[in-house]
């Protein structure tokens, strides 16, 4: 069952840093056969309400499996996603394996106690064996309180990804209900109430039926083969109101030319199929569908990398304004850093299914300090041939780069913000070189 007390605390930690999304130890691994690919490996980050939060890094890296787990299209390994303060999705491979470390510990130490009792015993030391007994039934019972507080973490992750959708909606219907019963008190006359009542009803049918996802979109990036060919663009935008319970044609009309309006599109639009636009126009209907349902977070994942140059600068201005109309946080999954550093507060470097570098997108372009990110920064083209002849660009070795073998690496805080994976020689190195200026 849910752990109500560090649900709460972790509402109010949220609530009071300005946290619309919390990623916590993010695992998503895959089967390959009898292998196991270990697309996302503890991942960890934050969004703040009204910020834009980048992330990149090379074809692989774990850019879009992240984007696909915390919308919750996998179901994740390990670790939790909070959204306004709400368990969203949590796995429970992590606790899991560390049961069965612990067991097997156990099972281990329980052995070499047993075993030391009986020879106890058998040489007649009575309060050898004695002593063993006790500590055996010391770390049966320090094993069983782990394994219980374990199991207990296990159920109450469980009870979170299955019930968050359902307690969202209860809560919706509360609010209402609060909001509502007031007014149905003071109706001065019966054809007052009368309509008081239908409204009551109407919210109270699509609470019933809302949903916390409803309040996370995402964009894709592929704008052709994520609209269907067979309906029409009225169809594909408007299908998150219908299947959130609306019925009035006319309301969801308005709604759909509304949201084409925004976009740059025009109502007359609105009864083409996918295949009759150009790309950067398949794009927009993506964009226009994910915003219909008024979500708090956007995630779009690599929505330009499909289009032209001249059509990914007005998408990106496109989600500029929408940021700033609708007050939209924004994760922008991208492995282009130019635009990355245009359009994004902060950015987060992955590399091989971790966060190798994490800062402010000017903190991050002053001052790279993981080989992985200078890597990248060095491969950005500009538009100068004198300085293009000279550029050098910098490959990225990570056995030359890095020594793991015992000194092991952590996220860690360099400076206020800027976060880098590192070990202990590595972060004095860091350290030394922003201190010296050294870039």
């Amino acid at each position: 069952m849910r752990n109500d007390d560090k649900s709460a605390s972790m509402r109010e930690y949220m609530r009071e840093n300005n946290v619309l999304l919390k990623v916590e130890g993010l695992k998503q691994y895959f089967k390959m056969g009898h292998k196991e690919l270990k697309a996302v490996d503890d991942v960890s980050f934050e969004v703040k309400k009204g910020e834009v939060f980048g992330i990149v890094g090379e074809s692989g890296c774990g850019k879009t499996t992240t984007g696909r787990s915390i919308i919750r299209l996998y179901d994740i390994t390990g670790g939790s996603i909070y959204f306004e303060g709400q368990r969203i999705a949590a796995g429970t491979r992590t606790y899991r394996d560390e049961l069965g470390r612990l067991r097997r510990e156990y099972n281990a130490q329980s052995g070499k106690l047993k075993k030391l009792a009986a020879e106890c015993k058998k040489s007649g030391d009575t309060e050898g064996e004695e002593l063993k007994n006790r500590e055996l039934s010391a770390l049966r019972a320090d094993f069983e309180g782990q394994a219980a507080a374990l199991h207990g973490q296990i159920a109450s992750a469980k009870y979170d990804h299955a019930r968050c959708n359902r307690e969202y909606a209860e809560e919706r219907c509360a609010k209402i209900d609060a909001l509502f019963r007031p007014q149905l008190d003071a109706a001065a006359g019966e054809e007052e109430r009368a309509e008081i009542e239908k409204r009551y009803r109407d919210e109270l049918r699509l609470a019933k039926r809302d949903r916390i996802m409803n309040k996370i979109q995402m964009i894709f990036q592929d704008p052709i083969a994520s609209l269907n060919p067979r309906m029409t663009v009225r169809e594909i935008i408007s299908e998150g109101l219908i299947i959130r319970g609306i019925r009035d044609k006319k309301y969801i009309d308005e709604q759909v030319y509304k949201v084409l309006n925004l976009v740059g599109l025009v109502p007359e639009h609105a009864g083409r199929y996918p295949h009759e636009f150009s790309g950067g126009q398949r794009q927009r209907i993506g964009i226009a569908r994910a915003i219909i349902l008024n979500p708090d977070l956007i995630i779009a994942d690599e929505p330009i990398s499909a289009l032209d140059v001249s059509i990914q600068a007005q998408v990106i201005n496109l989600l500029n304004d929408l940021r700033d109309s609708l007050g939209l946080t924004i994760l922008f999954i991208a492995h282009d850093l130019s635009v990355v550093k245009y359009f994004s507060d902060r950015i987060a470097v992955m590399y091989f299914g971790k966060i190798v570098e994490l800062a402010s997108s000017d903190e991050l372009f002053a001052h790279p300090l993981h080989p992985y990110t200078k890597s990248l920064l060095s491969a950005i083209p500009l538009p100068d041939p004198h300085f293009e002849k000279k550029r050098k660009r910098m490959i990225y070795n990570p056995l030359a780069e890095h020594d793991y073998s015992s000194d092991k690496p952590s996220m860690r805080e360099i400076v206020p913000g800027h976060f880098i994976y590192c070990n202990d020689a590595e972060f004095a190195r860091y350290k030394a070189g922003l201190e010296g200026g050294v870039k």
